[in-house]
């Protein structure tokens, strides 16, 4: 009985969501979006950034941004790290994959400029490079609230 007087006595504790984005960036996306992951070589600092947006203290999913496995299922993909020479026609696929309108993403400073991996020899080069990028989220890694910020853009909620 203590326990649910605690509970009663204590109210949410909840933070208030942040205020909704601009509308008009992504009008065809509005209300929810299906996003695929992609990996082109980067250290797995952004991966772990973005495994926490969707975690539950940032959780993305309540602005309806929901991950899915194939490319097939996505409007948008999330693509961190540089670009290296075996994942040029990978993710060139997965773009051409994804069904119209869809929305690239780049995340971190790798897939922005090559950051850290700038001039090595097995890199291709940034994600703009390669495929036309829509969004670009910085930081080495970036934040999750700055993850979540970009997928609130692409959702409009």
């Amino acid at each position: 009985m203590s326990l649910l007087r605690k509970i009663r006595e204590t109210g949410r504790v909840a933070e208030d969501a942040p205020p909704r984005p601009s509308p008009g960036d992504f009008p065809a996306l509005a209300g929810s979006a299906q996003i695929r992951c992609v990996d082109a070589g980067s250290c797995n600092g952004c991966e772990i950034e973005i495994a926490a947006a969707f975690g539950p203290v940032y959780d993305a999913e309540r602005y309806g941004a929901h991950l899915v496995p194939s490319p097939r299922h996505a409007d948008v993909v999330l693509v961190t790290g540089p670009v290296t020479r075996n994942m040029k026609v990978p993710l060139r696929r997965t773009v051409a994959a994804m069904a119209e309108p869809n929305v690239v993403v780049a995340v971190g400073d790798c897939a922005l400029n090559c950051g850290e991996f700038s001039g090595g020899y097995g890199v291709e080069g940034a994600v703009a490079d390669v495929v036309d990028v829509d969004l670009a989220v910085p930081g080495c890694p970036p934040r999750p609230e700055q993850i979540v910020a970009a997928l609130r853009t692409v959702t409009g909620r």
